[in-house]
């Protein structure tokens, strides 16, 4: 038997599993994705390590996934292929009743291939819960397959505006019938209702939960003109688009803090209970809003290296894939700083913004909008209308204390407002 593995690699994130792609019984090419695995960051699919028979599951949809687990095991293909039926029922009938119940096994029926098992368990199941038909949902799954994640979006839009179908790149059968959403109990205040919370959003509470409880966090607030970088752009823009690139004010603000760590190193590193470990590579997450699904923290890897066309350019990149929902594991993994432009969305100020626990520090960007500031002109103090925006440092007290972050904010500033043209 082979076993089918949880990657090692999950960034220090709970895994579960969210649902199963193949049955068991079913045949499978080696790399064809087996399971999808959720964290508060990514979606990722498992693939099969080798060609052969899905003999057994092991651990079945919302089972926690520590790294190095087993997921569940192939039979090779050519070994006792005349077992194979009755094995697939064997183990079927010698799963806890638990996790049978937990995720639905649908055993096929010698020569006879039901096209539906295309889609995994969670899918279905979130299709018959939302009463979707899967004819009008389009897969970005491999071979048009549809994802979990697909299904959360056709949710997400309905919820918001009237649905128009979309039409499927890859025949899927329609016989499943529209089931209404069940009725709710209504506890607490008359006329209220429970919205069970996703996956995703129970782990960044737990994420969130551990982060504060874990550091203690304090915020400095810094105002940050923006004229220089402004200025810069409107010369720059049109030339970074014609090399496809989109030059955005977040490119600005990760050029800032490479600079910013620079001055003060110690604000790029990780908490351990006997020492402090620096890190030579400023890796920098930039929070990715994901509408009512959250958010995740693509990285900038290596940030120390990237000219400012490199720097948007990778922006361009990740953030394009986040909010598609095409992130791989490394681009969230590895990060030492964070940056939560949270000024997009309104917001003046945001504190504490919650440290990405394991790191250090993590900055806020306040809504850029035009102030009356007091500056000098010809010697004398005059009322001028500049750009401005509040720019906030959340940081571990235990790695730092307050000088060494206003340095790393004044550092962070002076490298904004004296950009060269």
């Amino acid at each position: 038997m082979i076993d089918i593995i949880v990657p090692l690699e999950q960034e220090g994130t709970k895994a579960v599993v969210r649902g199963w792609l193949k049955a068991v019984g079913d045949t499978v090419a080696a790399d064809d994705p087996l399971v999808e695995l959720e964290t508060d960051k990514v979606t990722q699919e498992v693939p099969a390590p080798a060609a052969g028979v899905l003999a057994e599951i092991l651990l079945t949809s919302e089972a926690e996934a520590v790294p190095g687990a087993i997921l569940g095991r192939l039979r090779p293909l050519g070994e006792v292929a005349h077992e194979a039926a009755p094995a697939t029922a064997a183990a079927v009938a010698a799963m806890p009743a638990s996790a049978a119940t937990a995720t639905p096994i649908i055993v096929p029926t010698a020569g006879l291939r039901d096209p539906e098992l295309r889609l995994s368990p969670s899918v279905r199941r979130a299709l018959t819960d939302h009463g979707l038909d899967p004819a009008t949902i389009r897969g970005s799954g491999k071979g048009g397959r549809i994802t979990r994640a697909d299904v959360d979006a056709a949710v997400a839009a309905l919820s918001t505006t009237p649905a128009t179908p979309v039409a499927s790149t890859t025949p899927v059968p329609s016989a499943m019938p529209a089931v209404p959403l069940p009725a709710v109990e209504a506890r607490g205040t008359p006329g209220g209702r429970q919205v069970p919370h996703d996956r995703m959003r129970r782990l960044i509470a737990e994420n969130m939960v551990r982060s504060v409880t874990v550091a203690p966090h304090v915020t400095a607030v810094f105002e940050a003109d923006f004229s220089a970088i402004m200025a810069h752009r409107a010369a720059h823009k049109a030339a970074f688009e014609r090399q496809g690139v989109a030059l955005t004010y977040t490119a600005y603000l990760v050029a800032a803090c490479v600079a910013a760590m620079k001055a003060v190193p110690a604000l790029n590193s990780r908490w351990h209970d006997d020492y402090l470990e620096l890190f030579d590579d400023i890796n920098i997450g930039v929070g990715t809003a994901l509408g009512d699904k959250g958010l995740v923290v693509p990285v900038i890897h290596q940030a120390q290296a990237l000219s400012l066309e490199g720097i948007a350019a990778r922006l361009q990149d990740v953030t394009a894939r986040a909010r598609a929902g095409k992130l791989v594991p490394r681009d969230v993994q590895g990060g030492t700083f964070s940056i939560s432009n949270h000024g997009v969305s309104g917001s003046l100020v945001a504190t504490p913004i919650i440290i990405q626990q394991p790191q250090s520090a993590i900055l806020g960007v306040g809504k850029l909008e035009k102030r009356v500031v007091v500056r000098g002109v010809d010697g004398s103090d005059a009322m001028v209308i500049r750009p401005m925006a509040y720019v906030s440092l959340t940081i571990d007290h235990r790695v730092v204390d307050g000088h060494q972050t206003n340095a790393w904010l004044g550092r962070f500033v002076e490298t904004l407002e004296t950009w060269p043209r």
